[in-house]
C-alpha cells in the first residue's frame, strides 16, 4: 500500500495537502483544475519535491528518507524525457539491473504502432510518438509504483484509446500501483479503479 498522510507543500504563497491510500495494484486517476497540486503529488512520490510536513509510504516503509533513484518508482514526465542522442530502442533499454526485455519491448511496440520507430532518435519523432515510446519506457521499467503526467495528451483519439488500453493491461498484468493525472474523463473510464479530485 502506498501511504499518504498529512503530507504537506509549500508553493509560492500557498500549502498544498495530501491524504489518501492506494492499495497495491490499485490504478488510481488524480483529476482537478490546472495548479492544484496534480504534477506536484507525483514530484513528491517520485522524490522530485520535497515536503514540508507528513508522511510517504510504500508498504510501510518510509519513502521520503530516500532518494528518487532509491525509491521503488518509475515517473512519465509531461516532457517524456527521452535522451536524444541515442535511439528510441536504446531508451527503451535503459534502467534494468539485468538484460532489458527485448521481446516485452518488441511486444510494446508492436501494439503501440511504434515498431519501424525503434532505431530512430527521438529529435526525428513527433510528439505523439515520443510519448509512445516513454510510456513504453516508463510501464516496462521494474520498478512497483507508476507515476504518469498527463501521459497520452499528444495522442488522437484512436490513439490514446489503444495505448491508455494496453497501459491498463501492462498495469494489471505486472501488478503495479499506477497514479495517473489526466484531464479526460474518459482516461478515468478506461484505466482507474477510482478517481481522486483534488
Amino acid at each position: 500500500m502506498l501511504e499518504i498522510d498529512q503530507l504537506t507543500v509549500k508553493r509560492d504563497q500557498q500549502t498544498l495537502r495530501y491524504q489518501v491510500q492506494v492499495e497495491a495494484g490499485e490504478i488510481l486517476a488524480i483529476q482537478g483544475c490546472s495548479g492544484v497540486g496534480k504534477s506536484t503529488l507525483l514530484g513528491v512520490i517520485a522524490g522530485f519535491v520535497t515536503p514540508t510536513g507528513g508522511s510517504l509510504r510504500w508498504q510501510g516503509q518510509d519513502l521520503l528518507t530516500r532518494p528518487p533513484e532509491q525509491r521503488p518508482v518509475s515517473m512519465l514526465f509531461q516532457d517524456n524525457n527521452l535522451f536524444e542522442h541515442i535511439s528510441a530502442l536504446d531508451n527503451l533499454k535503459l534502467g534494468f539491473d539485468g538484460p532489458p526485455p527485448l521481446r516485452a519491448i518488441e511486444d510494446a511496440a508492436s501494439s503501440l504502432g511504434v515498431s519501424d520507430l525503434l532505431h530512430k532518435k527521438p529529435a526525428t519523432l513527433s510528439g505523439g510518438q515520443r510519448q509512445r515510446i516513454a510510456i513504453i519506457r516508463t510501464l516496462l521499467r521494474p520498478e512497483p509504483i507508476v507515476l504518469l503526467d498527463e501521459p497520452f495528451a499528444e495522442l488522437d483519439q484512436q490513439t490514446r484509446g489503444i495505448a491508455s488500453d494496453w497501459v491498463a493491461a501492462i498495469a494489471r498484468q505486472s501488478d503495479k500501483t499506477l497514479l495517473l493525472v489526466t484531464h479526460q474523463q474518459e482516461d478515468v473510464t478506461r484505466l482507474a479503479d477510482r478517481a481522486l479530485v483534488l
